[in-house]
This record gives C-alpha cells, sequence and structure tokens, in this order.
C-alpha cells in the first residue's frame, strides 16, 4: 500500500484511473443529453394528451362549440420548442424508444452500429492502435474519445499531485471529473444537465460540515453569491438588451463552485473564465467566420475556471498580492 501513496506509482495509478473515469465520461457526454431530451419530450406528449382531452372534455356537452386547439396558452413553447414537434418524432425510427443506458449498455460504432469489443474500448490505446477509425466500418472516431480521457488522466494527476493520498484529492477527482463531463455536454449541446450541477452543490455543502475546503457559513454564502451574481448579469442584460446572455445552468455550475470552495473563489473564477471565454470565444467565432451575436457556451469556462481556482487559487492570489506589491 505504501508504493501507492508516494511518488510516481501513486501518479500512474491516478492518470491509469483518470483514463478509465474518462472513457466513462466520453459516454455520459454523449449519451445523457439524448436521454434528457427523450425524458423532456415524453413528459411534453402527457401535457399534450393531458390538456387535448381536458378541452375535449369541455367541449362534449356543446354540440355547436367550435373546436379548441390543444395548449393554447402555451403555444410558444411548442413552437419554441423542437423537442415537442410531433410531426418530426412521428417520422423518425423508434421515435418512443429511450436512448442507450449510460451504465448497462456497451458501447457501439456511431456509424455502423457494431458493438465494440474490450479491445477497441481500451482508453487512449484503442484509438491509437486503430489509427482513429472503427475497426469494422474504417469510419474516423471522433478525436473528443482520446481528448476527454486523456484531460481527464491529466487533471487526476494534477489534483493528486498538489494534494496527495487525502481526502481532498479524492473530493477533488470528483469535482474535475464532473466539471469535465459538464464542459463536453455543454460544448456540444448547450447544456448543464441539474442531473450533474445540483449533486456537485449538495456535495460542496455537504463537504463544508467536516469541514474539508470551507466552513459551512463559507460554503452557504459562496452557493447563494455565486448563484446571485450571474443571475443578476443575466437579468440587466435581459432588461437592456431584450436577449438572453447565459444559460439558468451557468448559476448553478457556479454556485456549486461557491460551495466548495466559498465566496473569495467566485470573483477569480469570474474574471477567468470571462478573459478565457473572450479570448477563445473570439478565435473560435474568426476561424467558422461568424459573428458576434453567434451563442457561445460559457459552461465550459466556468468550468476550467473553477478547476484551475480549485488547484492553484491560493498560488494565483499570492502571485497577485506580490505582483501588487511590486507595482
Amino acid at each position: 500500500m505504501e508504493l501507492f501513496t508516494s511518488g510516481w506509482p501513486l501518479l500512474a495509478a491516478a492518470g491509469l484511473f483518470g483514463l478509465i473515469v474518462g472513457s466513462f465520461l466520453n459516454v455520459v457526454i454523449l449519451r445523457l443529453p439524448a436521454r434528457l431530451m427523450h425524458d423532456w419530450r415524453c413528459q411534453c406528449r402527457e401535457l399534450l394528451a393531458e390538456d387535448e382531452a381536458k378541452s375535449g372534455a369541455r367541449a362534449a356537452p356543446v354540440d355547436d362549440a367550435p373546436p379548441q386547439p390543444a395548449l393554447q396558452a402555451d403555444a410558444s413553447l411548442v413552437e419554441a420548442a423542437p423537442i415537442v414537434d410531433e410531426a418530426q418524432v412521428a417520422a423518425e425510427p423508434n421515435a418512443d424508444a429511450p436512448p442507450p443506458d449510460i451504465v448497462f449498455v456497451g458501447s457501439h460504432c456511431p456509424h455502423c452500429k457494431h458493438a465494440l469489443s474490450p479491445l477497441d474500448n481500451i482508453p487512449l490505446v484503442s484509438w491509437l492502435a486503430l489509427g482513429g477509425r472503427c475497426r469494422y466500418c474504417k469510419t474516423p472516431i471522433s478525436i473528443q474519445y482520446p481528448l476527454v480521457e486523456a484531460l481527464t488522466a491529466l487533471a487526476a494527476i494534477v489534483v493528486v499531485a498538489q494534494f496527495g493520498f487525502t481526502w481532498q484529492a479524492a473530493a477533488g477527482l470528483v469535482l474535475g471529473f464532473c466539471l469535465i463531463a459538464l464542459a463536453g455536454i455543454d460544448f456540444h449541446t448547450q447544456l448543464l444537465p441539474d442531473n450533474i450541477t445540483l449533486p456537485l452543490l449538495w456535495i460542496g455543502l455537504g463537504l463544508s460540515t467536516v469541514p474539508l475546503f470551507v466552513d459551512p457559513v463559507g460554503a452557504i454564502m459562496g452557493g447563494a453569491l455565486g448563484y446571485l451574481s450571474l443571475w443578476s448579469v443575466y437579468w440587466v442584460f435581459k432588461l437592456a438588451t431584450g436577449k438572453e446572455g447565459m444559460g439558468h445552468g451557468d448559476f448553478k455550475l457556479l454556485a456549486a463552485l461557491g460551495a466548495w470552495m466559498g465566496p473569495r473563489s467566485l470573483l477569480p473564477i469570474i474574471l477567468i473564465s470571462s478573459l478565457v471565454g473572450a479570448i477563445v470565444g473570439s478565435i473560435a467565432l474568426a476561424a467558422r467566420r461568424q459573428d458576434r451575436s453567434t451563442p457561445i457556451p460559457f459552461g465550459p469556462f466556468i468550468a476550467v475556471a473553477g478547476w484551475v481556482q480549485f488547484v492553484w487559487g491560493a498560488t494565483l492570489a499570492l502571485w497577485y498580492e506580490r505582483f501588487l506589491q511590486v507595482g
């Protein structure tokens, strides 16, 4: 046991563990949004059916009453949400079938649908050995898979190197893995699922009772201020422009980070995420030849800034203090 609690063996074990978790995070990033969309579609179908039934029941006693369209009050919602488009859903094969389960359904090639063997699922190694192509249909495999696996392994190594073989490191691994999943999902879908942000918030509040990083007062204040800060920016921007500048998931993610690290972490996280977001977003828009009105997910930048603050927050604060003294 001592061999794996110090030096490079511990870091190697952390990296291997990160590769394995990264492979699972790829599944979460790709399948969780699809399952959420399916659940929302089913819920909307139920609401539509209930409204149609109620409308029919009210109109039945009156023979000459004109037919009333279902869900009149929520017509704008139906038009704004393509997931409720019944015609599109009916045209899709197996539209009612739920997407693959995250845990119990094995991986397959998204192009030829061939089930992948264990040799095809070795994190990072399989992608390199196959030359980035499916073994069965030779279709190129997305670079996302090895990138997420390598990033998760690197994050695990950095956290363990920073905190050692401690409970802080174990908690830091959970935080890092959740942030990687959230960043990947938001990048693809511009969604930050409550299934991850809210448990992350409650875990941060729970850890404060130990306390592991901050005390309960700091965690509660960090969570509240984290949510209200972006919530306030959202409403000021919306009232001034009539547009939504960010999603509610961003509020919850910053609240979760505030619960983990306290209110003092919020300003550095906002500054780092805004700076990185402005630079990367401008480069991405220029590369794609898109204008500034094109929406860009802000969650990945909050996740990166939060992880940087979690790992190196004290060091960054020390550098800043020295910079002020020199200035």
